[in-house]
Formats: structure tokens, sequence, C-alpha cells
């Protein structure tokens, strides 16, 4: 059975944390990882892309100029997609991308993101974290007091709002609830930190 470090704020070891039966997957589910992650994406997709068809281009219904004798081209209409400031054919319109997924697969997905993890030494367990005022400065300084560069994650048994605002102006750094990080989070983040209620919290999500 994996387990993972526990520490401090201060970055003192107090010991280790066991992984829950739940998450140690680690031999299956990579098919269910990757239909977890790709169907996350497809609906991070706006699809508000918009292009006129010839029903929505300005222009009267007469033709450009008549049919024969002219020595030119066929024109049936100034809409046609072919000309300049004409219609687009089968261009895009706003649409939801909307994928269903079982439970049983995004249950599967994500304990095999998060034994993944666990297996490379890529989590850390936090006894808490919290910071006297929401200051970015003061939340780096415990990052670097844990040997935390990079891209990493951090996932709170609730938000705390002063953890929240100091690590906003962090790019590489997010910070989520247990409720509300996905299978996406996982992969992302080479690096994990969890307090021990975010754990408990995700325990209770698996049950």
């Amino acid at each position: 059975m994996n387990t993972m470090p526990l520490k401090d704020c201060k970055g003192t070891a107090l010991g280790e944390v066991s992984l829950s039966e739940k998450f140690d997957v680690t031999d299956k589910g990579a098919q269910a990882l990757f239909q977890t992650v790709t169907t996350y994406q497809a609906h991070q997709h706006q699809g508000s892309a918009n292009t006129q068809g010839k029903g929505a281009v300005n222009g009267s219904g007469a033709k450009p100029w008549k049919q024969k004798g002219t020595g030119r081209a066929r024109a049936g209409y100034k809409q046609s997609p072919v000309w300049r400031g004409g219609a687009v054919a089968w261009g895009p319109h706003p649409h939801k991308v909307r994928k269903q997924l079982p439970k049983k697969v995004a249950r599967l997905a994500f304990a095999r993101a998060f034994g993944t993890r666990a297996a490379e030494a890529a989590i850390t367990v936090l006894d808490d974290i919290k910071l006297e005022s929401p200051r970015t400065k003061e939340f780096v300084s415990v990052f670097k007091t844990l040997g935390v560069s990079g891209k990493a994650l951090l996932i709170l048994g609730e938000i705390n709002q002063n953890v929240s605002l100091a690590a906003r102006n962090l790019p590489d750094v997010e910070v989520v609830s247990a409720d509300l990080v996905s299978t996406y989070h996982i992969v992302r983040y080479p690096q994990i930190l969890i307090t021990k209620a975010g754990m408990e919290k995700l325990e209770e999500r698996m049950a």
C-alpha cells in the first residue's frame, strides 16, 4: 500500500498517511482516465463561434447579371460563398458539447490518477494550512519552506479565503476544494498538496 508524507506548514515531517484502497489503483483505469480527461476538455469549449450562412448575409434575390450572353460565369445570387463578402459554407455556429460519462468510469479515472500521483511520490499531506493575511508573499514563503516550486495544486477541505486570495496571483498554483477537484486537476499538476481535512472529504466522495 502506498503512503504519503505528512508535514506541517513549516516543513516538519509528522509521519505518513496510508493511501486508502479506494485510491490505490495503478493497474487499471487507463482508458477511463483518457475518457474522463477528454470529456472534461470537451466541456470547456465555449462553442460560441458563429458564421453567416447565405440566408444571413445582406443582399437581394436578384441575379447579379443575366444568365446568358455576357461571357461570364453563371451567378445566381450575391450571397454566394465563393464570392468576397458572401456567406460561409458549412461554417461553425453556436453549440454545446455534452458527453455522457458513467459515474463508475469517472470514479475509476479519479482513483487511477490519484493513485498514480501517490505512487510517484507527488502528493504531500499537510496537517493544515493557515495564513494570517491574504498576502501572496506569505503564501510563497510557505511553499518554499515545503520545497514546492513550479506547477502545484493545493486541495483544501473547505476554501479558505486568505489562502485563496494569496494564491490567485500565482499562475502556476491553483487552490481548489475537495468537493470540486476533478481528475483533470490531478493529471494537470505534477505536485499536489492536500490537507488532512481535504483527504477526508475525498474519501467521503469515493464512498
